[in-house]
């Protein structure tokens, strides 16, 4: 997250805490400022009096400046400036007024007024600098007018601790302006951060919200979908039970057909037992994506269910102009999974192509075993299907346009199945549709 502070902003910021600054010091010099008499009254009796006028009349000034340039919005330093000559020359004339016994204790309360403006001043420190040499030039040009007493007593006497703090005072200004001006910087990034934080909540509590819409919406198409199957599946339950009753009636005049007869209806017998099986699976679609998926595994020879597919779908081949090249092994490869979800993946695999791919085209059966696996192939050299429309003939509830130009609407159920139930049964389905044709491919392990 990458927080941007515009000068303008910051120095608002740092205005409002130089001005939050300057109050605690103008609020502290007018409740405690006039209290200095005290002091006065004690060593400087002759001039408590007229001092004491004095520092009331200073407070009353600064309260009248702070007001009035707060409210006009003026640069807080020139308050501070006039603040600080003020308390200078009350407290400079009185260094050079009062007895040399007791300029200690001035020098001392003008040191701690240097001392306190320093510590508590939020500003560059040019400005301590230039204070404490117009303090300098204050005691200065009072001690030429006012005072009675030489050079040496006036620094022995405190002097020299004045001129020391006041020249050390001068280094905290910078020190403080520095970390205050850090402690503003990381405010505004803090405040910044915050409001970014808020933002980002509130879009995610309104993209939270758009999900909760969505998933709703799918899991009602999902329960339209599931109530459309069961619908549909009960209707081909019928249907395959009224073929199956009609291949059991024709298989009971079994001496009256010729061997082509009894092989054709002994195909359509077992498919109808197969599309029955399947059906019983696959009343609920939601049952093939659990891991509960319950198959009756057997051990068998894949080869020979394949080459049963294969032979089934020739004359539909044949239909489209279609040749269907046979390289299937003809040694037996055992393995042990659903017969029935087996020959049922083969199945819808090679029928899809025989559907989509183009008249008068040659498709590929392959059989082979490689590394104690089984593998199944497809290979349509025609014109490619196209991997998106693949993409959406192996996932659910998907129109597809085939390679003819001709729409076809469909559930999009059988190849999704066919991936799902390779999946279960610890198999791979892979595909591919480039420029050399289609491209289908299922991995089975075999067994000793």
């Amino acid at each position: 997250m990458f927080v941007q502070i515009n000068k303008e902003e910051f120095l608002k910021e740092v205005s409002k805490k130089a001005w939050y600054q300057t109050n605690n010091i103008i609020w502290t010099i007018i409740f405690l400022y006039w209290l200095f008499s005290g002091i006065d009254f004690i060593y400087a009796k002759d001039l408590f009096f007229q001092f004491f006028i004095v520092r009331i009349i200073i407070t009353l000034v600064i309260y009248i400046l702070f007001v009035y340039l707060q409210a006009h919005k003026y640069n807080y330093r020139i308050l501070l400036h006039v603040t600080f000559f003020l308390l200078s020359v009350t407290s400079a004339l009185l260094c050079t007024l009062v007895n040399a016994q007791d300029l200690n204790i001035y020098f001392l309360l003008y040191s701690a007024i240097i001392l306190f403006f320093n510590i508590q001043v939020f500003w560059e420190p040019i400005n301590s600098i230039i204070q404490t040499l117009i303090a300098l030039l204050l005691l200065a040009i009072f001690f030429n007018i006012f005072s009675d007493y030489s050079i040496d007593i006036f620094i022995t006497n405190g002097g020299q601790y004045f001129f020391i703090i006041a020249l050390i005072s001068c280094l905290i200004p910078n020190a403080r302006y520095k970390v205050i001006l850090r402690e503003v910087r990381s405010q505004i990034l803090i405040e910044k951060s915050n409001e970014q934080l808020k933002s980002q909540n509130r879009d995610i509590s309104e993209k939270n919200s758009i999900i909760d819409m969505q998933y709703e919406r799918l899991r009602k198409l999902d329960e339209q979908k599931n109530s459309f199957i069961n619908i549909a599946g009960h209707d081909l339950k019928n249907l395959i039970g009224s073929i199956i009753m009609s291949t059991n009636l024709v298989k009971e005049e079994e001496s009256r057909l010729s061997p082509d007869q009894k092989e054709f209806v002994g195909y359509i017998s077992q498919s109808a037992e197969k599309m029955q099986y399947m059906l019983n699976k696959l009343m609920d679609v939601r049952e093939i994506e659990s891991p509960e998926m319950k198959f009756n595994m057997e051990i068998f020879d894949i080869n020979a269910e394949v080459l049963h597919v294969y032979r089934g779908l020739i004359e539909t081949a044949q239909m489209k102009n279609i040749h269907l090249i046979d390289s299937i092994l003809k040694l037996p490869l055992n393995v042990k999974l659903d017969k029935v979800f087996t020959g049922q993946i083969f199945q819808n695999l090679l029928s899809n192509i025989i559907k989509f791919s183009q008249t008068n085209n040659s498709i590929k059966v392959i059989t082979s075993l490689q590394r104690q696996r089984f593998i199944f192939e497809i290979v349509d050299e025609g014109i490619a299907i196209g991997q998106e429309e693949l993409d959406m003939m192996f996932n659910k509830l998907k129109t597809l346009n085939d390679a003819s130009g001709h729409i076809e609407s469909r559930l999009g159920l059988g190849l999704s199945i066919a991936k799902l139930m390779t999946q279960e049964m610890g198999g791979e389905l892979s595909y591919r549709s480039d420029e050399n044709g289609n491209y289908f491919r299922v991995e089975f392990n075999v067994i000793n």
